[in-house]
């Protein structure tokens, strides 16, 4: 068995895509994962599941999602060492005055990566991207919903990422 994070993209968003976090563990454990938890009520699964490739542990949970559900959602599967590393290697920790305003995206492949590198070379000033191994890392210190970069790398990636602010990523780990 191996500690995984599954991570959905865009659910229990403004009462679209309504997925219950109760229903979320009972599909995980349907699946026959173990140690399950759910963290906050944005789509986080931290549970342990035998050794098999990430991509077909996100296409069993998100066609049990939609099965059981009848949503349609984006899942994105990492190990637990991954994610780990991923939160780690942000550059912007000392930015994140709000740690709401510090975003880590993290991509159903690492190779969309490179669909942000264009935006690496524009100006976003106070506004910062970075790219690392496995996710982008954005800092939006006068906010997500109105942030311009938020909204070109929203239009770069659409439904191949899922992002997720520092407060919820500090919870997520300590389910780890």
């Amino acid at each position: 068995m191996r500690r995984r994070v599954a991570l959905l993209r865009g659910v229990n968003v403004g009462g679209a895509k309504r997925v219950p976090m109760a229903s979320l563990r009972a599909i995980a454990a349907k699946l026959g994962f173990e140690n399950i938890q759910t963290v906050l009520n944005s789509g986080n699964l931290v549970f342990d599941a035998p050794d098999r490739a990430n991509d077909d542990l996100a296409q069993r949970i998100r066609e049990e999602i939609a099965r059981d559900l009848g949503v349609a959602t984006e899942v994105i599967v990492l190990s637990a060492e991954h994610f780990a590393q991923a939160v780690s290697e942000s550059p912007f920790d000392d930015l994140a005055a709000n740690p709401a305003r510090l975003l880590v995206t993290f991509m159903a492949e690492p190779r969309y990566l490179a669909a942000l590198k264009p935006l690496t070379s524009e100006e976003w000033e106070p506004e910062a991207l970075a790219l690392g191994k496995r996710a982008a890392y954005l800092s939006c210190p006068g906010g997500v919903s109105e942030s311009p970069l938020w909204k070109a790398v929203e239009r770069q990636i659409g439904v191949k990422g899922t992002s997720r602010n520092w407060s919820t990523l500090a919870k997520v780990l300590k389910c780890m």
